[in-house]
C-alpha cells in the first residue's frame, strides 16, 4: 500500500492520518478537506468561540509544525465530489483525481436547514460560529429552532451575552427521546431559570424576513434565527460509486465499507458489537477514536483487524451545568437515578435497554461519578447487577 487518501480534514480524518504515520505507513498520504482551515476542534464553536472567551488561534487541533511533520499531501478548501471504486480514485472539486490504494471516508455532516426567504444561522463551522457571534448583541432577539444539545448550548451562551432568547422545540420535553422525560425536564428548567422563553410542542415551517413561521401560522419575531434541528451525513459525493449509504456510510464492525475503504467519524454508520446495533455517533471523542481504529484496520492483515466497539462519550456545558454521558442512551427502556438529586441538578442517571445497562448520564457531578459506570457498560453488565434497587422512571 503506497497511496492512502483520507477524505475529510476534521477530528476523524486527522486522527486517521496521524495513526497511519505512527503505525509506520510511509507512502503518499493525501488529506482532503472542504474548508480552507487546517483541522480544528468543533465543540468549542458553540461554547468558547461563540461566547468570545477564546480566540480562533486556540482552535487548531495541532500546531502547523506537527501537521508539516506528517508529510501530508494536504488539499484544503477542495471538497471530494466523487468516488471511483473500480479505478480507485477520489474526484475533487478542482477537477483533479487522486488515486488511492486505501481510502478513509471522514467527510462528516452538515446542518439541516429550514425553507423560507429569511436568513438563518446554522452552527457547524468556524465561519458559522463567527457570523453568529457577530450578531449576538445585547438585547438582540434570537430565536433558536431546536432544543437539542447544540441549540441548548447556543441558547445558554446567547443569554449570557445579553440576548433575548426564544427556544422552540416540537417535542413536549426537549431531549426526552435520548435522556428520558424527567432528565429532559431538569435540563429544560435551567433555561427557564435563566430567562429563556422555552416553547415546546411547536413546529417551525419556515424562516421569514422577520423571524420564523409556525405550523399554525403564528410569526415568532426575531432579529436573528439559529436553526439547530440536527444534521445530515455528507454522502452525496458517493452517489453512483457503489458504496453503500443509508444515514451515513454503511460499515461492518471493523469500519470497513468496501475492500480497502473505511469510514470514520460523524459520517460512518457501523455495527457496534458491544451494543449489538448499528449506530452513527456525532461526538468529538468518537470521531477521534474511530479515525484511529479505521486507520489501524486499513493497514492490518484481515485476520489481525479489531472490531470497533467503544462506549460512546459526550459532554455539554450549559450555564453552570456540566452534562456528561457514557453509552448508548437512545431507545432505552428505563431510567434510574442512582446518585444525587434531580431537583438539585446534581445526579447520575443509569439507562437500561433490554436486560443490560447501556448508558449513564451525570449532571453537576465530578467526572469520576459517571466514569465508574463506563466500565460497567463496557463489560455488558446486567441491569439487575448494576442497579439492584433504585427509584425508576418509565422511559
Amino acid at each position: 500500500m503506497r497511496r492512502v487518501v483520507v477524505a475529510g480534514a476534521s477530528a476523524a480524518g486527522l486522527a486517521a492520518a496521524e495513526t497511519l504515520r505512527r503505525a509506520g505507513y510511509d507512502g503518499t498520504l493525501t488529506l482532503v478537506g472542504d474548508e480552507p482551515h487546517a483541522p480544528y476542534d468543533r465543540p468549542p464553536l458553540s461554547k468558547q468561540i461563540l461566547s468570545g472567551e477564546w480566540t480562533t488561534e486556540r482552535l487548531p487541533l495541532r500546531p502547523r509544525a506537527d501537521l508539516d511533520a506528517l508529510g501530508l499531501d494536504l488539499r484544503l478548501g477542495t471538497a471530494a465530489t466523487g468516488l471511483d471504486l473500480t479505478d480507485r480514485a477520489v474526484c475533487l472539486a478542482d477537477g483533479s483525481r487522486v488515486p488511492y490504494d486505501g481510502l478513509i471516508v471522514a467527510t462528516g455532516v452538515r446542518p439541516r436547514r429550514l425553507p423560507g426567504d429569511g436568513r438563518a444561522h446554522v452552527l457547524r463551522t468556524l465561519d458559522d460560529a463567527l457570523a453568529l457571534r457577530e450578531s449576538l448583541k445585547p438585547g438582540c432577539r434570537l430565536v433558536v429552532v431546536g432544543a437539542g444539545f447544540l441549540g441548548a448550548e447556543a441558547a445558554a451562551v446567547a443569554r449570557r451575552l445579553g440576548a433575548r432568547v426564544t427556544l422552540l422545540e416540537p417535542a413536549p420535553v426537549p431531549l426526552a427521546h435520548a435522556v428520558g422525560t424527567e432528565v429532559g425536564q431538569v435540563l429544560s428548567q435551567a433555561h427557564l431559570d435563566h430567562g429563556v422563553e422555552l416553547r415546546t410542542g411547536v413546529t417551525v415551517t419556515e424562516v421569514t424576513g422577520g423571524g420564523v413561521r409556525l405550523a399554525d401560522g403564528e410569526l415568532v419575531e426575531a432579529d436573528e434565527v439559529l436553526v439547530a434541528i440536527g444534521s445530515l451525513p455528507n454522502t452525496e459525493w458517493l452517489a453512483g460509486s457503489g458504496l453503500r449509504v443509508g444515514d451515513g456510510v454503511l460499515c461492518d464492525e471493523y469500519c470497513e465499507a468496501a475492500p480497502g475503504v473505511y469510514a470514520a467519524g460523524d459520517v460512518a454508520r457501523w455495527d457496534n458489537p458491544l451494543f449489538g446495533t448499528s449506530m452513527r455517533i456525532e461526538h468529538r471523542t468518537n470521531a477521534a477514536e474511530q479515525g484511529m481504529a479505521a486507520a489501524r484496520n486499513l493497514l492490518a492483515a484481515p485476520d489481525a483487524r479489531r472490531p470497533f466497539a467503544p462506549v460512546p462519550y459526550f459532554w455539554s456545558d450549559q450555564y453552570d451545568m456540566k452534562v456528561q454521558a457514557y453509552g448508548f442512551l437512545r431507545g432505552h427502556d428505563e431510567v434510574a437515578v442512582v446518585d444525587g438529586d434531580l431537583a438539585e441538578r446534581s445526579f447520575v442517571a443509569a439507562y437500561r435497554t433490554g436486560e443490560r445497562l447501556t448508558g449513564a448520564l451525570a449532571v453537576g457531578m465530578p467526572p469520576k461519578a459517571v466514569r465508574a459506570w463506563r466500565q460497567a457498560i463496557a463489560g455488558g453488565t446486567a441491569w439487575r447487577d448494576a442497579v439492584p434497587a433504585a427509584g425508576t422512571e418509565a422511559a
